[in-house]
């Protein structure tokens, strides 16, 4: 990537390798509880610890009839950047978002820093907060973590599936790797302002300076070893296989101007599947267009 990159410039450099496609500050984090505390009355942080000593921390809110959401965020990111759906979601389910492995709150482990691992992570939480059935939401590298958490563990348990703004099942394409890896070289050289240049990106609505600090922020809790390993670990897994026994209801939301074909294909492969483009917001759509996400979210979900 070039250093001035564009969050469409980076997710088609992620595509383009497959060949187919912290703690909050105090002020925001009182009013992010204050929010929260409003609308279900409680918000619990807490820690899943993993057989190998690892911690995974999650916020948990809500009650309801509904099967539990979790919501798992991508490269880098934490529970906070799923706040709207938190909030809207607190009074019809219990809703639980975590911060996965070596990001936020979560344990800065120097080992299982790709999708198949975390996909065992995210199977520990499952069981251990007993979230079945559960509604698995991921969100760009999350995604490709909830497909491979299929891939291993089947879909016991699992009501339904959401994958956001990342297309999968692609296959690798060597000649395409160097720009990835020059730009994560960039991200070494000056991790702070490629960073800040990332979350930017990420949306296509204005968002208040306050906020993109506290993303940044929160993005740069991830170590910098640990951000490369990740993304790394990333490019070079397959989700093809696990497509395929995807057997629940799912919703595949992503955000272009125009139709992507790589989506199309992702939808073929998994049975069923319903694919919804967002026109108008960028890769953190359910930010940038939070009150259309959760309409399609809740509509999904009366379904099941």
């Amino acid at each position: 990537m070039v250093p001035r990159v564009e969050m469409t410039q980076f997710k088609r450099l992620h595509r383009l390798a497959f060949g187919a496609s912290a703690a909050l500050t105090l002020v925001l984090g009182l009013t992010c509880v204050s929010v929260y505390t409003a609308v279900t009355g409680t918000l619990k942080s807490g820690f899943v610890k993993l057989s190998d000593g690892a911690r995974i921390r999650y916020l948990e809110t809500g009650t309801g009839p509904g099967p539990t959401l979790l919501f798992v965020p991508g490269w880098m990111m934490t529970a906070e950047i799923w706040e709207p759906q938190i909030a809207g979601f607190a009074t019809t389910h219990r809703v639980v978002a975590i911060d996965p492995r070596a990001q936020g709150q979560s344990s800065k482990a120097t080992d299982g820093l790709y999708p198949a691992a975390r996909a065992r992570d995210l199977k520990a939480v499952v069981d251990q907060l007993k979230l079945a059935p559960v509604v698995l939401v991921g969100w760009s590298m999350g995604a490709s973590e909830v497909a491979l958490f299929v891939d291993q563990f089947g879909t016991s348990g699992v009501a339904a599936i959401v994958l956001v703004d990342e297309s999968l099942g692609g296959d690798p394409n060597r000649e395409r790797v160097l720009p990835v890896v020059q730009w994560l070289g960039e991200l070494q050289a000056d991790r702070p302002k490629v960073t800040a240049e990332f979350v930017r990106s990420m949306f296509k609505r204005p968002q208040s300076d306050a906020y993109l600090r506290k993303v940044t922020s929160d993005a740069l809790a991830t170590p910098t070893s640990a951000a490369v390993a990740l993304f790394t670990g990333s490019i070079a897994s397959s989700t093809r296989a696990a497509l395929g026994k995807i057997d629940k209801p799912t919703l595949i939301v992503y955000a272009s101007a125009t139709s992507n074909p790589a989506y199309e294909q992702m939808q073929k492969r998994i049975a069923g599947s319903r694919l919804v483009r967002f026109e108008d917001a960028g890769h953190a759509l359910f930010v940038d267009d939070a009150d259309r996400f959760n309409a399609l979210l809740e509509e999904f979900l009366s379904g099941l």
